[in-house]
């Protein structure tokens, strides 16, 4: 099973959106979840640095500037959603990623604030 560390910088990005207000409250996230072909259409237009300002989650190991280094996207590559943050904290949980799954709920938490 891979290991993950916390993206400190994306967890950084998601807050900065949050307070911004760019979030979407309401969605499926099996519709809206970035495919590959929107990941790699996002990867032609921006670095590697802002494509995993998306994801939680660093693949201990994996090489750098890859989709394998990357993973719990919570957004749309536009904005938060937080159908994508309840997706990072189950899949997490699931898996035992404590600190991925304490980083999505906090920034759930920190939406929900925001947005009431």
């Amino acid at each position: 099973m891979a290991v993950y560390e916390v993206n400190e910088a994306a967890v950084r990005h998601a807050r900065e959106l949050i307070d911004g207000r760019q979030y979407v409250l309401d969605s499926d996230w099996g519709d809206v979840q970035p495919g590959p072909d929107d990941e790699n259409s996002y990867l032609e237009r921006h670095s590697w640095e802002e494509y995993g300002a998306w994801h939680l989650g660093l693949t201990e190991g994996a090489n750098d500037e890859t989709k394998a280094r990357f993973a719990f996207v919570f957004g749309d590559l536009r904005r938060v959603h937080r159908s994508g943050l309840i997706a990072c904290v189950y899949r997490a949980s699931e898996w035992r990623h404590k600190a991925v799954e304490l980083a999505a709920h906090d920034l759930l938490q920190h939406l929900d604030d925001v947005s009431a």
